[in-house]
């Protein structure tokens, strides 16, 4: 039988080696290959002298290539890199190479490869082509040093907002000047049309804790050197996952000026409360064959299936093995250098589900341990099949042996609108019945909690989260249709105003249960694509935010608002731990599966009101809820709140609003 590496090395063709006087050692398997424990791969750079160190032990000679330019051209210089320790190859070049660029070209096994970056580059040219040799220390805007990210008490306090760097600020009501790029979220002042705040100002009178940017790294499917065709992607296709993304930038070709400009928006973001999230895809890379991995380390990046080739847990052609050492050490270095360089405060993992338990709490572990507040959270479930063991990886079911990592509750998103991938099938805010269980199972955010029967939740047959903070509560996110949308294509007969309903009822759940709370950009105006489901490619004219529907929906808008304010100003719903929950969370009876309601007890979490109830009503008629004793005020009925003294007092009974939510109190 062949080894994995004959096999995988099978995918290259094969020339003369440039350096043949060094051979490397006749590996077997990839568990052979050395371990570089070092922490100086990719460039060092300084005047005197610049430091290429690049790990590629199955190579037989390395070459260096200098550019005056980030595309085309003949190389100005091409060195033969030395064999060094570990595996890896090593080129000092003793004069000052500020400005130019940079590729590296391997031999393996007489082949000479294509030119690539090595995966350690922390800046690039055009298309991430070439690294490019800069200062990183220049790059540093105004006051940098002295950033901070806002205060953060507890995970449980967060609530998060998701969004594209592009929909934010394309469309024409945006206001704003720096359309599509990082510069987008920097400016203050923009207004609609109608005179509405946009972009940064929204954002901040919305109240959100952290921005969510979906990918922001440098990756694969945006030609950079034509900007002026607007090509739009999600990015989970990475390329260099190191570099800002040079779409996003004013100019790509200067490595200097993405990482100028991504290091200003998370400064504005920080100076106006915000924390800044990072989507990373460290799951599989945008190329397969092609990929600048294969190109210096044939195959050792991925793992293999029973044939040999490309396993497919992404269903992107590849899936990155993170559990071998160099992985590892590659994945772990990448997060430390995006919290040390860009002061970034959190990372949502694509496809969790791929990677191995050990690999993400030893990410945890090592960021916690610069900033404990950083929070980390991801997709825990794959695309496809993987060849490592489920009970390896970090998978939903496996939560709890992940520290400090939430994950998605795909049980109360569907829930509440209706499994995702059946469009036209209804949820509890639309009227379906049979999911009681699991709005329950949400509300209690995953965790154990006795008056929740889990053979009755819809995906979940026990409790995944050992805190509340290890799960992600929302409705709706970028994959997939918007819940406006959804909510249209599952209630065809449905008018706007009802639809309207059944959209802040689903919010109203979000954002009132425990756990971290997740919104997706542009919710809170009924985001719309159109219809359009995977629009990771579709154009500005589907995905971006168009700013008019704030004025159209204010009401909505406003409401969203009172909520996340409300949420804010009461700790009952974000309580830190299970044993909080299961002391002061408890379960009413209902007379059916479509009213689900519950209360907090006893200033739950120091709340300041005494006793709290939460109902929520998903039929489409009034619906009567027996109260416990004494007397209650109303603070929010359906989609109207009431401040102190301005809501009735009840007792006995109350009608609750058809598709509405409730929340009373006691003092």
């Amino acid at each position: 039988m062949n080894s994995p590496i004959t096999i995988l090395t099978s995918f290259f063709f094969m020339t003369l080696a440039c350096n043949p006087s060094y051979t490397p050692p006749a590996y077997q398997t990839f568990d052979e290959y050395p371990v570089y424990e070092g922490t100086d791969l990719g460039l060092s750079y300084a005047a005197q002298q610049s430091v290429f160190r690049v790990w590629a032990p199955s190579a037989s000679s390395l070459l260096l290539h200098l550019y005056e330019s980030p595309v085309g051209g003949t190389p100005l210089e091409s060195i033969a890199m030395k064999p060094s320790e570990q595996g890896t190859w090593l080129a000092e070049v003793k004069k000052d190479l500020l400005g130019k660029y940079y590729s590296f070209q391997a031999t393996i096994e007489g082949q000479q490869m294509a030119e690539v970056v090595d995966p350690y580059a922390k800046a690039v040219g055009t298309n991430g082509l070439r690294g490019h040799i800069i200062a990183m220390e220049a790059t540093h805007p105004k006051s940098w040093q002295t950033d901070q990210s806002p205060p953060l008490q507890s995970p449980n306090d967060i609530i998060v907002y998701e969004l594209h760097v592009r929909d934010l600020s394309t469309h024409p009501s945006s206001g704003i000047q720096h359309r599509g790029k990082f510069l987008g979220l920097t400016e203050k002042g923009t207004r609609s049309p109608q005179g509405l705040s946009t972009g940064l100002d929204h954002l901040v009178d919305m109240g959100i804790t952290h921005l969510h940017l979906l990918p922001s790294y440098d990756y694969l499917s945006v030609d950079e050197s034509k900007l002026e065709d607007n090509i739009f992607n999600w990015g989970y296709d990475p390329q260099n996952y190191n570099v800002p993304e040079g779409s996003y930038s004013t100019n790509p070709a200067d490595g200097a000026v993405r990482i100028r400009e991504f290091k200003q928006m998370v400064k504005t973001l920080h100076d106006n409360g915000i924390r800044v999230v990072m989507d990373v895809v460290y799951n599989h890379t945008g190329a397969t064959e092609a990929s600048l991995f294969n190109h210096l380390v044939p195959g050792y990046y991925y793992r293999q299936n029973a044939a040999g080739g490309f396993s497919d847990a992404s269903a992107c052609g590849n899936e990155i093995a993170s559990e071998r050492p160099m992985v590892r050490k590659f994945i772990l270095e990448s997060v430390l250098h995006w919290v040390k360089e860009y002061h970034i405060d959190g990372f949502r993992f694509d496809l969790m589900g791929i990677h191995d338990i050990e690999t993400m709490n030893q990410i945890s572990e090592a960021l916690h341990a610069i900033d404990p507040s950083i929070f980390i959270y991801g997709e825990g479930w794959t695309a496809g099949s993987s060849p490592l063991p489920d009970e390896q990886r970090a998978l939903k079911a496996n939560t709890m042996q992940l520290r400090q990592i939430a994950a998605f509750s795909d049980d109360i998103r569907d829930a509440i609108k209706g499994h995702v991938f059946t469009p036209t099938e209804k949820g509890f805010v639309s009227g379906k019945g049979g999911l009681k269980e699991s709005i329950k199972f949400g509300i209690v955010a995953s965790t154990e909690h006795p008056q929740v029967p889990y053979d009755s939740v819809n995906y979940s047959k026990a409790p995944w989260a050992k805190a509340p903070a290890q799960t992600m509560t929302y409705a709706s996110c970028h994959d997939n249709h918007t819940l406006w949308d959804r909510l249209a294509i599952s209630n065809p007969d449905a008018d706007e105003a009802t639809r309207i309903k059944m959209h802040q009822l689903a919010l109203s759940i979000v954002l009132t249960s425990q756990g971290v709370s997740f919104l997706h950009a542009g919710t809170e105006m009924l985001r719309t694509k159109g219809g359009a489901e995977n629009s990771f490619n579709q154009p500005d004219s589907i995905n971006q935010i168009n700013w008019e529907r704030k004025a159209e929906y204010l009401p909505v808008v406003f409401f969203v608002q009172q909520l996340i304010q409300f949420r804010k100003a009461h700790p009952a719903f974000r309580l830190n731990t299970t044993e909080q929950i299961q002391q002061h969370l408890r379960f009413l009876d209902t007379p059916n599966d479509q009213l689900v309601a519950y209360t907090l007890s006893d200033h739950a979490n120091g709340d300041p009101w005494k006793n709290i109830l939460v109902a929520f009503n998903g039929l489409s008629a009034e619906q009567t809820l027996d109260l416990p004793e004494g007397e209650w005020q109303i603070a929010l009925m359906g989609q109207q709140f009431y401040g102190p003294g301005n809501g009735r007092t009840v007792s006995g009974k109350i009608n609750i609003p058809a598709i509405g939510a409730l929340v009373l109190y006691q003092n």
